[in-house]
Protein backbone atom coordinates (compact mmCIF):
# COMPACT_ATOMS: atom_id res chain seq x y z
CA UNK A 1 0.00 0.00 0.00
CA UNK A 2 0.95 3.63 -0.75
CA UNK A 3 2.82 5.12 2.49
CA UNK A 4 0.97 8.23 1.90
CA UNK A 5 -2.71 6.99 1.11
CA UNK A 6 -2.21 4.48 3.88
CA UNK A 7 -1.97 6.90 6.62
CA UNK A 8 -4.59 8.69 5.58
CA UNK A 9 -6.91 5.47 4.66
CA UNK A 10 -5.52 4.52 9.19
CA UNK A 11 -5.86 7.75 10.36
CA UNK A 12 -9.59 8.18 9.42
CA UNK A 13 -10.61 4.60 10.26
CA UNK A 14 -8.51 4.54 13.83
CA UNK A 15 -10.42 7.72 14.59
CA UNK A 16 -13.99 7.88 13.25
CA UNK A 17 -14.76 3.48 12.70
CA UNK A 18 -12.91 1.86 15.87
CA UNK A 19 -15.98 0.13 17.47
CA UNK A 20 -14.11 -0.18 20.27
CA UNK A 21 -13.81 3.44 20.84
CA UNK A 22 -16.18 6.29 20.48
CA UNK A 23 -15.90 8.52 17.32
CA UNK A 24 -13.68 11.56 17.71
CA UNK A 25 -15.74 15.11 18.54
CA UNK A 26 -14.47 18.58 17.41
CA UNK A 27 -14.06 19.61 20.92
CA UNK A 28 -11.37 17.32 21.34
CA UNK A 29 -9.13 18.07 18.57
CA UNK A 30 -7.31 20.70 20.49
CA UNK A 31 -6.33 18.25 23.14
CA UNK A 32 -5.27 15.33 20.67
CA UNK A 33 -2.29 14.19 18.73
CA UNK A 34 -1.17 11.55 16.26
CA UNK A 35 1.88 9.26 16.12
CA UNK A 36 2.53 7.10 13.44
CA UNK A 37 5.36 4.54 14.32
CA UNK A 38 7.43 3.02 10.85
CA UNK A 39 8.43 0.06 11.31
CA UNK A 40 11.61 -0.90 10.49
CA UNK A 41 14.67 -3.95 11.21
CA UNK A 42 12.59 -7.09 11.31
CA UNK A 43 14.11 -10.27 12.36
CA UNK A 44 13.54 -13.98 13.56
CA UNK A 45 13.78 -14.26 16.81
CA UNK A 46 15.67 -17.35 18.05
CA UNK A 47 12.84 -18.13 20.52
CA UNK A 48 10.11 -16.46 22.30
CA UNK A 49 12.32 -14.82 24.95
CA UNK A 50 14.63 -13.58 22.65
CA UNK A 51 13.51 -9.48 22.45
CA UNK A 52 14.09 -6.71 24.74
CA UNK A 53 11.13 -4.85 26.61
CA UNK A 54 11.39 -1.16 25.48
CA UNK A 55 13.57 -1.42 22.77
CA UNK A 56 11.68 -4.26 20.26
CA UNK A 57 7.94 -4.61 19.10
CA UNK A 58 7.39 -8.15 18.52
CA UNK A 59 4.87 -9.96 16.26
CA UNK A 60 4.43 -13.65 17.16
CA UNK A 61 2.63 -16.17 14.88
CA UNK A 62 0.24 -19.54 16.52
CA UNK A 63 -1.62 -22.08 15.67
CA UNK A 64 -4.68 -21.94 18.16
CA UNK A 65 -6.88 -24.89 20.02
CA UNK A 66 -8.60 -25.48 17.09
CA UNK A 67 -6.08 -25.52 14.75
CA UNK A 68 -6.02 -22.43 13.18
CA UNK A 69 -2.81 -19.88 12.68
CA UNK A 70 -2.99 -16.49 14.30
CA UNK A 71 -0.74 -13.43 14.64
CA UNK A 72 -0.79 -10.34 17.31
CA UNK A 73 2.03 -7.50 17.82
CA UNK A 74 2.72 -5.30 19.97
CA UNK A 75 4.55 -2.05 19.10
CA UNK A 76 7.99 -1.64 21.14
CA UNK A 77 6.40 0.66 23.99
CA UNK A 78 3.15 -1.20 24.86
CA UNK A 79 4.99 -3.64 27.23
CA UNK A 80 7.53 -0.47 28.61
CA UNK A 81 4.08 1.42 29.24
CA UNK A 82 2.30 -1.27 30.80
CA UNK A 83 5.34 -2.73 33.16
CA UNK A 84 5.07 -5.95 31.42
CA UNK A 85 7.91 -8.48 31.41
CA UNK A 86 8.57 -10.51 28.61
CA UNK A 87 6.23 -13.33 29.68
CA UNK A 88 3.61 -10.97 30.71
CA UNK A 89 3.81 -9.26 27.31
CA UNK A 90 3.44 -12.99 25.46
CA UNK A 91 0.66 -14.16 27.16
CA UNK A 92 -1.23 -10.72 26.56
CA UNK A 93 -0.12 -10.76 23.05
CA UNK A 94 -1.63 -14.34 22.44
CA UNK A 95 -5.46 -13.38 24.68
CA UNK A 96 -4.93 -10.35 22.04
CA UNK A 97 -4.67 -12.84 18.87
CA UNK A 98 -7.52 -14.87 20.45
CA UNK A 99 -5.89 -17.46 22.04
CA UNK A 100 -8.40 -19.16 24.53
CA UNK A 101 -6.49 -22.15 26.32
CA UNK A 102 -4.44 -22.24 28.69
CA UNK A 103 -0.85 -20.93 28.40
CA UNK A 104 1.89 -23.01 29.16
CA UNK A 105 5.56 -22.65 28.62
CA UNK A 106 5.40 -25.74 26.15
CA UNK A 107 3.05 -23.87 24.15
CA UNK A 108 5.34 -20.49 24.48
CA UNK A 109 7.89 -22.33 23.49
CA UNK A 110 5.87 -23.44 19.54
CA UNK A 111 5.32 -19.04 18.70
CA UNK A 112 7.09 -17.69 16.21
CA UNK A 113 8.03 -14.36 17.08
CA UNK A 114 9.37 -11.83 15.03
CA UNK A 115 11.15 -8.94 16.57
CA UNK A 116 11.22 -5.50 15.10
CA UNK A 117 11.97 -2.16 15.64
CA UNK A 118 10.17 1.11 15.04
CA UNK A 119 10.47 5.36 14.78
CA UNK A 120 7.48 6.64 16.07
CA UNK A 121 6.93 10.52 15.39
CA UNK A 122 4.02 12.74 16.64
CA UNK A 123 2.52 16.10 15.95
CA UNK A 124 0.20 17.76 18.33
CA UNK A 125 -2.83 19.75 17.15
CA UNK A 126 -1.63 22.88 17.38
CA UNK A 127 1.55 22.19 15.82
CA UNK A 128 -0.59 20.70 12.32
CA UNK A 129 -2.93 23.76 12.65
CA UNK A 130 0.04 26.23 12.54
CA UNK A 131 1.95 24.47 9.91
CA UNK A 132 -1.53 24.06 7.83
CA UNK A 133 -2.28 27.92 8.34
CA UNK A 134 1.43 28.87 6.97
CA UNK A 135 0.82 27.12 4.34
CA UNK A 136 -2.44 28.15 3.62
CA UNK A 137 -1.60 31.80 4.31
CA UNK A 138 1.18 31.79 1.87
CA UNK A 139 -0.66 29.88 -0.84
CA UNK A 140 1.99 26.39 -1.25
CA UNK A 141 1.10 22.80 -0.80
CA UNK A 142 1.24 21.48 2.42
CA UNK A 143 4.87 20.09 3.28
CA UNK A 144 5.52 17.36 5.59
CA UNK A 145 4.59 18.44 9.10
CA UNK A 146 7.51 19.41 11.58
CA UNK A 147 7.93 15.75 12.96
CA UNK A 148 8.42 15.78 16.99
CA UNK A 149 10.77 12.32 17.55
CA UNK A 150 10.20 10.41 20.11
CA UNK A 151 11.79 7.43 20.21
Amino acid sequence: MNLHSGLREYTLTSALKDSRFPAMTRDELPRLSCSVSLLTNFEDAGDFLDWEVGVHGIRIEFINEKGSKRTATYLPEVAKEQGWDQIQTIDSLLRKGGYKAPITCEFRKSIKLTRYRSEKVTVGYSEYLATHQHCLHNGIGLPPPPYNHCS
